[in-house]
């Protein structure tokens, strides 16, 4: 079992900047791909971004450029670095962790984009 803690989100004024973070614990052999996924109010949950154990990475066409996903697979822990948020950024932010034949999901992170 492998468990996922999130933290990082908040309220951001247009163009400014956040960092997420989700730490994997638990009886872990190894964690495969790591990402993060977000859901707006009324809309389906959509992938963000992803990085895989050998670090290649994939982000979606409305973030490339602004977002960075980073891991530090010694942590268990996968980092997103947000930049120049737009209010299209708000909602609710969740970390996936892929291990052998099981994923994870975490709790979900509120970010809100508002001036």
């Amino acid at each position: 079992q492998v468990q996922l803690v999130e933290s990082g989100g908040g309220l951001v004024q247009p163009g400014g900047s956040l960092r997420l973070s989700c730490a994997a614990s638990g009886t872990i052999a190894s964690i495969n791909t790591m990402g993060w996924y977000r859901q707006a109010p009324g809309k389906q949950r959509d992938v963000v971004a992803i990085i895989s154990h050998a670090f290649t990475t994939y982000y979606a066409a409305s973030v490339k450029g602004r977002f960075t996903i980073s891991r530090d697979n010694a942590k268990n822990t996968v980092y997103l670095h947000m930049n120049s948020l737009k209010s299209e950024d708000t909602g609710v932010y969740y970390c996936h962790v892929v291990t052998g034949s099981y994923d994870y999901w975490g709790q979900g992170t509120q970010v809100t984009v508002s001036s």
